[in-house]
């Protein structure tokens, strides 16, 4: 769980299809709209993640295994969030620094 401003964002793996998606809204507890995927799919065999405000930006940390190409080697990578004024979340493509 996430919370930027007033929203919640319930952020989510959806395993073997290598996505991160999520669902807003404004009480921790639901109820929450499903709004789609911001992680395109890793290299690998799924992905977790954190979100964590530093330095006044939004950074979002995952793992793959682009590095070592074996699904047990997984290595950590972490890119800045962004978010369009509606509040949802601009689509990250893992292999674009």
């Amino acid at each position: 769980m996430y919370k930027r401003g007033g929203t919640y964002y319930f952020t989510y793996s959806t395993g073997d299809t290598h996505f991160l998606a999520y669902a807003t809204g404004d009480n921790p507890y639901g109820p929450f709209k499903y709004r789609g995927h911001f992680l395109l799919p890793v290299q690998g065999w799924t992905t977790h993640h954190s979100i964590v405000d530093w330095g006044g930006k939004t950074w979002l940390f995952y793992a793959d295994n682009q590095l070592s190409g074996k699904n047990h080697l997984r290595n950590v990578k972490v890119t800045e969030m962004h978010f369009n004024a509606d509040g949802t979340i601009q689509p990250i493509d893992p292999f674009v620094p």
